[in-house]
């Protein structure tokens, strides 16, 4: 198990379609102390994604020979597809003196938290499902059957909600940022995930 330090691991999650990735992003644009970890998936590149950016688009293979190895902190199939966490993208982020944020699916989250007790999670849901229909609808990348599948999987993965430590509410993107963001700040407070800068303080003025 990966041991405790000053930074944190944030794991986001939330149903499909909530809108995670943008508020994701509009947190990490604010927030020059947290990186992103780039997941590995099996499925299709979209459209205005970026290898590497958005995700580490690798086939079955590749993705077979990285879970026989260990390298994931957590995997899962998630809508036919398999999605997974490197232990080695989150290492780099700290050795760089970075917090790291985890855009994840609930299912994959709930692994995480056995690998990174100490994280901090949060769950973002929709203010509706019917609002979250609308999302979906208005991506345009899903036809009706899968429209009609992301919604049953959403109703289940709210489920998840409970373990995690903080609920946002995505009605307006920069209010969810706002709530993460004041989230976070609190979290870097702890005097837990500052042990370096205690004992620095007390080293001050100190005498041989």
């Amino acid at each position: 198990m990966p041991e405790t330090n000053d930074k944190m691991v944030v794991i986001l999650t939330a149903p499909s379609g909530t809108g995670k990735t943008t508020v994701a992003a509009k947190i990490l644009k604010q927030d020059a102390e947290l990186t992103f970890s780039v997941s590995h998936t099996t499925r299709p590149i979209r459209d205005g994604e970026q290898d590497g950016v958005n995700y580490h688009y690798v086939d079955d293979a590749t993705f077979d020979s990285m879970v026989e190895s260990g390298a994931f902190a957590e995997w899962a199939h998630v809508h036919k597809r398999r999605y997974g966490t490197s232990l080695r993208e989150v290492e780099r982020s700290h050795e760089a003196g970075q917090d790291v944020l985890l855009d994840i699916d609930p299912q994959g989250g709930v692994q995480l938290m056995e690998t990174y007790p100490d994280a901090v999670t949060i769950f973002m849901v929709p203010p509706s499902m019917i609002e979250l229909e609308r999302r979906l609808r208005g991506r345009g990348t899903e036809d009706e059957d899968q429209i009609s599948t992301r919604l049953g999987v959403a109703r289940e993965e709210i489920g998840y909600a409970a373990r995690y430590d903080y609920l946002v509410v995505n009605d307006v993107v920069d209010r969810a940022a706002d709530a993460i963001a004041a989230i976070l700040q609190t979290e870097r407070n702890r005097t837990s995930r500052n042990g370096s800068f205690i004992r620095e303080l007390q080293a001050q003025g100190e005498t041989s």
